[in-house]
């Protein structure tokens, strides 16, 4: 046994201080960028260098290695390496009011140029109405009605020559040109019209269709008067109008540079508002009683509202920016994302217009990056969606989510698309990397370059260093107390056991953080101003204490005898096994008796987890593997006419995990040979087909689970683990065991072959095939073969070979009296 156990120095990797060259961490540089990152690093920042299309980045790594915080600061410098993007803003489409178009500016000029367009808005409707009140155009449009007036008097005096024909005379008043009926050359007045006789009516009837035939070309004549008439004055008002307009145009163009799309706006305004100059004439002051009358505020928001149409949506601001935008949008739902159209409740009804179109996360990076979390995206799916059609045809387009859905509840509006150029930084684990790259073809397209964060580092003496140096950096950024050269050992040396490996560090930084924040809480408690490496042995303990009362509770039921386990003597069939229960932040060993029965069938290998379904698929192929152990080893001759039942004494809350798999053959091979296990021995570890032990996770917490127990029901200086030689790299073991290693109480052993375990567990050779594929009588392998040979027997064969057994030895019984008396009387022939 003695050369498969491990010294106690194997079983950890202390740091060596001597290479760090500081007292304190208070005299060391601190570190700048992340720690070991660099395949990483290089990816993210090609990625954001390269400005074809398609090549989006995609952060995969763990939570806690720093892939937000970098990300977000990488981007931050990045942005600022390029100019502000361009404002935009949303105005009145004046020919379909349901396309609002959308207008790109200068970067930081939106701002202004509402405010010039609120102000000239709001001027022109006070000039605009004294314009039309000033003694100019009075006396213009004075002159235009007088010669209106004069050309009417000449056609209604020849209609008047005509009318007297047949008794009528023409009068115009304020409804028009009426024909009035003459009696004795005279206007009738009301009394008489009403006194005349029903001939006489029918005469007048009769004479005034035969004068609207005679006069039709007058009547034409004054309508045609009557148009120009207003052809003139609808040509005076547009030309004082546009004199007016054109001149506040004509500041704004000075003061704002002018793209095509903005000029067409203001031509489009311009004839909009002279198109509706009336509306600005009579837009005057009220009469001081709106507030007595209602309906009199009413009419005034009303028309109030027709002003709004002028209004400016300013939709993109980027005058507060002096680079390119880095946006981070922890909620990106589809509205979040994408910008919606919002609705006011206006007595009951619901209405929208321009200005309540809202912008998204992608209107606000458009010209820089944009940073998402892939769970938070993929959980909306009309987000995912958008987000893609949005960098496929490189512009956004403002939809409600009742169109993306196919139901539309309401009228809305249909904005103008924008034209995008952002960069967006999708974060997520590598499984989610692998599932979208697999199935989603748009992915591949668009996201071209992954950036994956390592979860581990190796422990060099520059990482070290590199460590040391992180540590001196949040010292500074938290203000915490500075750490001492073994302070900062042990945190090595607590990462490589969260790394699970005595070459390694992690790089779940987050987790060292925490540490070094209750480190130092630890040492303000104890007055110290500088934190030492008893003070970060204070914290991890403290840590584990607060977390470990799940662990207390199982090791009660150990102790009370609740929970079944042997941890000495020698059993058939029975052995310990070793799984870990995670618990929150906190995991730990628990030892686990399983147990094996074997006996004649043709069921082979029956996992009673999988029969209850308390196992995963990873347990259940534990179970295939094992099956074909059993087959490749002692199937080549005779068929296995085998069942054995293999369980997890006491195990309710369900197993996974091929890593008890050599425990469970084990088991099978005592239960087959007849050869007890020695019950002070725990083993974890899986096998292949060909026997071969191979590692498995969680090596630590299952060393010290088992050490536990131990010490719970009483150490007797044999008991150990037996784990995959492949693992010892990977301990990283607490103090406590490690003493007890050393005071020979503890012991841990590790093995390449099932063969090597058999002998360790059941103190007898597994026994080595000859070239006729035969294995010593005295050997494990021996035994189960023998016994698996019985098993494959049919029934009436197996009775007559006993009754053959019972002759033989009678037969063997005489011989040997025979033999006694050659002995005595001399030789014996032979026949």
């Amino acid at each position: 046994m003695k050369e498969f156990r491990l010294k106690p120095e194997q079983l950890t990797c202390q740091c060596d201080v001597g290479y760090l060259d500081f007292t304190t961490t208070a005299e060391l540089p601190v570190l700048q960028g992340l720690l070991a990152q660099d395949r990483a690093i290089k990816a993210l920042d090609f990625g954001l260098s390269i400005k074809q299309k398609g090549y989006n980045v995609y952060v995969s790594g763990s939570w806690g290695t720093g892939r937000t915080s970098y990300v977000q600061k990488i981007a931050e410098k990045k942005s600022t390496q390029k100019n502000a993007p361009q404002d935009w803003i949303y105005v009145n489409n004046f020919e379909n009011f349901h396309q609002p178009k959308a207008i790109p500016l200068k970067a930081g000029t939106a701002k202004e140029f509402v405010k010039w367009m609120e102000k000239t808005i709001g001027f022109l409707r006070k000039e605009i109405q004294t314009a039309f009140s000033s003694k100019d155009y009075e006396n213009t449009r004075s002159v235009i009605l007088k010669q209106y007036k004069g050309n009417t008097v000449e056609v209604i005096d020849d209609l008047n020559v005509i009318g007297s024909q047949f008794g009528f005379r023409f009068s115009q008043n304020e409804r028009g040109l009426i024909s009035i009926p003459l009696k004795n050359g005279e206007p009738m007045t009301e009394e008489e019209y009403k006194d005349i006789s029903d001939t006489e009516y029918e005469r007048m009837k009769g004479d005034s269709e035969k004068l609207s035939v005679e006069t039709i070309e007058l009547f034409n004549k004054i309508r045609l008067e009557e148009e120009e008439y207003r052809k003139k004055i609808h040509a005076l008002d547009e030309d004082m109008g546009k004199r007016v307009v054109s001149y506040h145009v004509m500041k704004i163009q000075e003061n704002f540079e002018c793209t095509e799309k903005l000029l067409e706006f203001l031509q489009a305004l311009t004839k909009d508002i002279v198109d509706n100059i009336d509306q600005f004439k009579s837009s005057g002051g009220s009469g001081g009683h709106e507030e007595a009358n209602p309906m009199a505020m009413l009419a005034m928001r009303s028309a109030d509202n027709f002003f709004d149409r002028y209004r400016i949506n300013l939709f993109v601001d980027n005058s507060e920016k002096t680079s390119a935008p880095m946006k981070f949008e922890s909620n990106p739902t589809y509205s979040n994302l994408m910008g919606s159209i919002e609705y006011r409740n206006e007595l009951g009804v619901m209405k929208t217009d321009f200005t309540q179109i809202k912008p998204g996360a992608l209107h606000e990076a458009n010209g820089g990056y944009l940073i998402l979390h892939a769970k938070d995206l993929l959980q909306s799916g009309y987000a995912w969606k958008g987000l893609k059609r949005a960098l496929l045809d490189e512009q956004i387009t403002i939809e409600g989510l009742g169109a993306q859905s196919g139901y539309v509840v309401a009228t809305t509006l249909k904005p103008e698309a924008i034209s995008l150029d952002v960069k967006v930084i999708i974060i997520g684990d590598a499984y989610t990397y692998q599932l979208l790259y697999q199935y989603d073809e748009e992915f591949r397209k668009l996201f071209k370059i992954e950036s994956d964060f390592d979860t581990e580092m190796t422990r060099n003496e520059d990482n070290m260093e590199k460590m040391a140096r992180f540590i001196a950096k949040h010292c500074e950024s938290q203000s915490l107390k500075p750490f001492d050269k073994l302070a900062v050992g042990r945190i090595i040396e607590y990462s490589s056991r969260l790394a699970d490996h005595q070459k390694k560090m992690s790089t779940h930084l987050n987790g060292i953080v925490d540490i070094l924040i209750e480190a130092n809480e630890w040492a303000t408690k104890s007055g110290d101003q500088i934190i030492r490496k008893a003070h970060v042995e204070t914290a991890l303990e403290e840590r584990r204490l607060r977390a470990n009362a799940y662990e207390e509770k199982v090791h009660e039921l150990f102790d009370e005898g609740v929970y079944l386990l042997d941890v000495d003597g020698k059993k058939v069939g029975e052995i310990n096994g070793l799984a870990v229960v995670g618990s929150g932040q906190y995991s730990f060993g628990k030892p686990s008796k399983i147990t094996v029965s074997t006996y004649r069938g043709q069921a082979g290998i029956i996992n009673i987890e999988r029969e209850a379904r308390t196992s995963g698929k990873l347990h259940d192929k534990g179970i295939m593997i094992i099956s074909g152990y059993m087959g490749h080893k002692y199937a080549q001759d005779k068929p296995l006419a085998l069942t054995a039942s293999i369980v997890f004494e006491q195990l309710y809350s369900g197993v996974d995990g091929d890593s008890a798999s050599s425990t469970e053959l084990y088991a099978i091979l005592s239960s087959l040979s007849g050869l007890p296990i020695k019950q002070n021995l725990a083993v974890t570890g899986s096998v292949n087909q060909r026997g071969e032990i191979q590692p498995i996770g969680g090596v630590n917490e299952k060393i010290e689970g088992f050490y536990k127990i131990c010490r719970l029901k009483g150490l007797t200086g044999d008991q150990g683990v037996v784990i995959p030689f492949q693992n010892v790299k990977n301990l990283m073991l607490s103090s406590d065991v490690i003493e007890a290693v050393k005071a020979n109480m503890f012991h841990i052993y590790s093995v390449k072959s099932i063969d090597e375990g058999i002998q360790l567990l059941m103190g007898v050779a597994a026994g080595k095939a000859d070239h006729e594929g035969k294995y010593p009588s005295d050997s494990v392998h021996y035994l189960v073969n023998k016994r698996l040979e019985e098993l494959a027997r049919p029934l009436k064969q197996r009775a007559a070979d006993s009754d053959d057994n019972d002759k033989k030895g009678e037969k063997r019984k005489n011989l040997k009296a025979v033999k006694g008396a050659k002995s005595k009387n001399g030789p014996l022939m032979e026949e």
